[in-house]
């Protein structure tokens, strides 16, 4: 398939759209998402003698795709330069979504944590799951099980203390929490 002049005119009132908030979803910004739309059409324009055939719309994602990933590593580049490290945004290219890899452990270790968490004593399950994932404050947990804040703070440390043994003794990775 060929793309002329009107054809990638006509792309681009198809797909501009759905490419931004492709990019959007993985830079997690609005300015780059249309910066990088803008390249994704730059680039196909550049890059129309080499177009096979492929879909229209596959090709054009996996363009948007490959943009995002040089700017990605442009900025980590950029990174390692403390002029521009200090400049940066810490948030700037991190997608909401998180990286594929991460995620993928992360939920791992969510259900390794989940199974883990049966093995505990009711009151040590209790206090990990109010703090951790309800993120109460020590305040609220105390008031919640009538501890005292201090009880708060040492239960919640043995309990996380017991998890962490627990993790270790399955031969698992565990980070930690908070």
């Amino acid at each position: 398939m060929q793309i002329k002049g009107k054809q990638l005119e006509s792309l681009y009132r198809q797909y501009a759209r759905s490419l931004y908030f492709y990019l959007l979803k993985l830079s997690g910004s609005k300015q780059l998402a249309e910066d990088l739309t803008q390249e994704t059409f730059i680039r196909a324009t550049i890059n129309l003698q080499t177009y096979e055939d492929e879909e229209a719309r596959a090709w054009l994602f996996k363009v948007a795709r490959n943009a995002y990933l040089d700017e990605w590593r442009k900025q980590q580049r950029r990174r390692t330069i403390p002029l521009f490290a200090a400049l940066l945004s810490k948030t700037e290219m991190i997608s909401p979504y998180g990286i594929p890899e991460e995620s993928l452990l992360a939920q791992e270790q969510n259900e390794q944590l989940e199974d883990l968490l049966n093995y505990l004593p009711e009151h040590y399950r209790s206090i990990i799951y109010l703090r951790e994932y309800e993120q109460f404050s020590y305040k609220e947990i105390s008031e919640s099980l009538q501890l005292t804040q201090d009880q708060v703070k040492v239960t919640l440390y043995r309990a996380r203390k017991r998890l962490a043994d627990l993790f270790e003794k399955k031969g698992w990775q565990y980070d930690g929490m908070e």
